[in-house]
């Protein structure tokens, strides 16, 4: 195995997660670009914190998410980031949200038992786009007459939204009110669902994305 100076370790972690297209775990650090080196997980620990340490004050910083690593733009500059594209963001329907929250937070959770919550039916359009996102999958089947299938979320759902683990989710209390104040700011002219027990996360999701490099 070849030796490494921190200083390579660093260049070579940094550029590694820049031009990846998706979030880089450790392990997959040492499986490619570090494979050939005697690298200590001391020392990969020390250059990934130096790494986020040096990017916080800039208009790019490294965060980790459930995969891994990855660069992606602050917060605070999206709106201006998103006129770089022509294309409007994607908007999703209380319905879509509302089932992503439900399978968020009660995970393993069947269809029935999020219709039962909800109090009206979940379309099939809504089960086929959340697992084509990769947001949501089966993990099972309950064992129940008819076997139901079981929807947990995915490592994918957590990094769309820069997240590390489920712990890291808003409390119920805050997303009620993240959702009040969501229906406060709604237009007349929307049209407004039955009250459900489950409320969104539509404000963040659909005015506050974060622009990624890595998309």
């Amino acid at each position: 195995m070849k030796k490494i100076n921190k200083t390579q370790l660093k260049q070579l972690v940094e550029a590694a997660l820049f031009v990846a297209d998706k979030p880089l775990s450790r392990q997959q650090l040492r499986e490619t670009v570090l494979s050939e080196f005697t690298v200590s997980e001391r020392a990969l620990s020390e250059v990934l914190k130096a790494l986020v340490l040096d990017y916080q004050p800039r208009g790019i910083q490294l965060v980790e998410v459930a995969s891994g690593y990855r660069f992606q733009s602050l917060d605070s500059l999206s709106p201006w980031l998103s006129l770089l594209w022509q294309e409007t963001a994607p908007r999703y329907s209380r319905a879509m949200l509302e089932t992503l929250a439900l399978i968020a937070y009660r995970q393993p959770i069947t269809r029935g038992e999020i219709e039962q919550v909800r109090g009206v039916a979940v379309s099939s359009n809504i089960i086929k786009t959340l697992t084509e996102r990769d947001w949501i999958k089966v993990v099972g089947h309950k064992e129940v007459p008819g076997r139901p299938a079981l929807y947990a979320t995915t490592r994918g759902f957590l990094d769309y939204f820069s997240l590390t683990s489920l712990s890291e989710l808003p409390s119920a209390d805050a997303f009620a009110q993240m959702a009040e104040e969501t229906d406060q700011a709604a237009t007349a002219s929307v049209p407004k669902e039955a009250p459900s027990e489950v409320t969104d996360r539509a404000n963040e999701i659909n005015e506050t994305k974060s622009v990624t490099l890595n998309d």
